[in-house]
């Protein structure tokens, strides 16, 4: 079946509220309006005011009320509508849902879902695009999820709904409008996944950078890594990637101090420098607030070309 990413998120939000009775969906505009990006589009109607909750204007107070109904028995879902608002819930987010499980010595369990958008590609401005995804991997107590295909879109929530800690899932507007095959099978949220084959560098990326990636890839006869599972990585899977190619790119939205990027670079440094040929290059985001005006905005993007040319300047 070919869908859209929007409509895969869609398919996998309801399959998973027809599922079981524990799971309702809450946040901003999920209800009446649909969701600020349409993916909650008719489940008020379908499965009724207590299960898809419309809440007010406060991070804070909605996904505390999510760590409430985790402890409870409930199985939330809590979409905050971009990752910059979700800055307002960083204490009930670190404080609370990633530490309950250790500070109660393993007697109470926080199975909260997190859905979030990420990303720059559709003149948001710097407020709704930026990239965060580096920041709560970083966090012990929480796994952090990122869907870049058709199939991730559709059955990464379901896989983190049966998890008995805290997930976030980071979901990309810039993808929303791409098609692809939604294909039957479960989707597990453990390993990285090889998107590509090749012989002459691996590229290593994930969300909304994963086309770029594999546009370039073409050029380069390159392999493709998109890491999925931003928290625990998947060392073993880049490891083994780049112990073939000898070389690696690693594209990563977020900016490139302090980053996931700079993360999977010293992984590498560390634990694969004598399978290399080359330095381990990076392209991430330029370092400024992500600009309004669509050609300001792809020029502080990875694109194809700049990760074609790190690529080629370690002999890729």
């Amino acid at each position: 079946m070919t869908v859209t990413y929007r409509e895969a998120l869609r398919l996998g939000l309801r399959e998973a509220l027809a599922a079981d009775e524990r799971v309702f969906l809450m946040g901003e505009d999920v209800g009446k309006y649909g969701g600020t990006y349409a993916v909650s589009k008719g489940m008020l109607e379908e499965f009724g005011p207590e299960r898809v909750r419309d809440t007010p204007l406060s991070e804070l107070a909605f996904v505390g009320a999510g760590v409430g109904a985790a402890l409870g028995g409930m199985r939330p879902i809590v979409e905050v509508m971009t990752v910059n608002f979700s800055l307002l819930a960083l204490d009930q987010i670190v404080n609370n849902a990633a530490l309950l499980r250790h500070m109660s010595g393993g007697q109470v369990s926080v199975p909260l879902v997190i859905r979030t958008s990420s990303g720059a590609g559709r003149q948001l401005a710097a407020q709704h695009s930026h990239s965060f995804e580096s920041w709560y991997a970083a966090i012990p107590g929480i796994k952090v999820v990122a869907a870049a295909t058709i199939d991730d879109a559709h059955g990464m929530l379901g896989a983190a709904l049966a998890e008995p800690d805290p997930v976030i899932v980071f979901e990309y507007p810039a993808l929303f409008e791409t098609k692809g095959e939604l294909s039957a099978g479960k989707v597990d949220i453990a390993k990285a996944r090889v998107r590509r084959p090749g012989r002459k560098v691996t590229l290593i990326t994930y969300g909304a950078s994963l086309p770029k990636a594999l546009k370039a890839a073409e050029e380069l006869d390159g392999e493709v890594v998109d890491l999925r599972v931003l928290r625990p990585l998947d060392t073993q899977t880049i490891l083994e990637s780049v112990r073939k190619t000898r070389r690696a790119v690693v594209i990563d939205e977020s900016w490139r101090s302090v980053s996931l990027a700079a993360e999977v670079a010293a992984r590498i440094m560390e634990q694969g420098f004598y399978d290399l040929d080359a330095p381990v290059a990076r392209v991430c985001s330029e370092e400024v607030p992500m600009p309004y005006a669509r050609h300001l905005e792809e020029a502080a993007l990875p694109q194809p070309e700049k990760i074609v040319a790190a690529a080629r300047a370690i002999g890729a």
